[in-house]
């Protein structure tokens, strides 16, 4: 494991299964009466949220306490950088709290970059998503997710995504969490398609380690994992799309199109889901639904994520699972 994890572009095959498969010890944390480890017990994380978050920031600090570390949570709104400080000037403050990691959110893209490589800070950076560039952590989940149900929770150990097909669809254009799967699931060996309107692709898309299509309906049926994205209306500019009733004719998944996908496959959506647009209350909440077991998930990458770089760099199997805080 790297210093930082910034990018789902920079883990290697191996970081990356190393990552789930310690998450897989990790979830085991969360069937015991004491959900806590001692493993980060006297390291204080930040939360630095520049932009609003309900399950990001909220599984992050599940994931930090179950560890046992010192959690504390800043928001820009009420903080000094609603009256103008500055992001270097936020750091300096934090690293002179002595703070042994920072997970940021940040509404410019490459700004958890900046913090990890000016000096401003010695801590651990944690990207938790910036602009419409990255949310590596979410990526990871997604990729357990998928992991787990289409490989199994004890035959995956190990085990990548190759040969698994995925679609994502969507808003490409503003979604950090396309490019997060799309550059991570590739790693993985997973052949990636990508189904919007041309106007909500970015350009250079063809540059993209996947396929690009405008027919949702012929990539279902020979897709393992369908992901569909939130149109992001607070990103845009101007008008994408004609109206909200074409866009969801034409990129929704509704009971119709969910049954012409294989009978193992699964609906997916990173959250916060706009039903009756890009998906139906009906797909939203069948079985093959996984936006809830996506959420339970995430704390246990979160925990890998935080145990590997604070913790140790190898497989939590030994001490630090057989150990409970009293």
């Amino acid at each position: 494991m790297q210093r930082h994890l910034i990018s789902a572009a920079d883990l290697t095959r191996d970081d990356a299964v190393l990552i789930l498969d310690t998450a897989e010890e990790m979830a085991r944390v969360a069937d015991r009466p004491i959900k806590k480890l001692p493993t980060l017990r006297g390291r204080t994380v930040v939360n630095l949220f520049f932009e609003d978050s309900t399950r990001t920031r909220i599984s992050f600090e599940a994931a930090e306490k179950r560890l046992s570390a010192d959690v504390i949570n800043f928001t820009a709104k009420g903080s000094s950088v609603s009256k103008g400080e500055s992001l270097k000037d936020t750091a300096q403050t934090l690293e002179a709290m002595g703070v042994d990691a920072v997970v940021i959110r940040h509404g410019a893209s490459g700004a958890p970059y900046r913090l990890a490589t000016s000096g401003w800070i010695d801590a651990h950076v944690i990207n938790a998503g910036d602009g419409t560039h990255q949310h590596p952590t979410q990526a990871l989940l997604d990729a357990f997710t998928m992991r787990r149900r289409l490989v199994g929770r004890d035959a995956g150990i190990g085990q990548d995504l190759d040969g698994r097909r995925i679609t994502i669809v969507g808003d490409v254009l503003h979604s950090r969490v396309a490019r997060s799967n799309v550059d991570l699931l590739h790693t993985l060996g997973a052949h990636v398609t990508l189904v919007a309107p041309p106007t909500l692709l970015p350009v250079g898309v063809e540059t993209w380690p996947c396929e690009v299509s405008y027919d949702l309906d012929s990539t279902l049926p020979k897709s393992d994992a369908v992901m569909m994205l939130r149109v992001q209306r607070e990103r845009m500019n101007a008008a994408f799309f004609p109206t909200e009733r074409e866009y969801s004719r034409r990129y929704g998944l509704d009971g119709d199109r969910m049954a012409k996908m294989p009978e193992h496959a699964i609906v997916m959506h990173p959250g916060p889901m706009v039903r009756g647009m890009e998906i139906t209350a009906e797909v939203a909440d069948s079985d093959r639904c996984t936006v809830v077991e996506q959420v339970t998930n995430g704390v246990s990458i979160r925990m890998a994520v935080l145990y590997l770089l604070l913790g140790g760099n190898e497989p939590a199997q030994t001490a630090p699972l057989r150990t409970e805080e009293k």
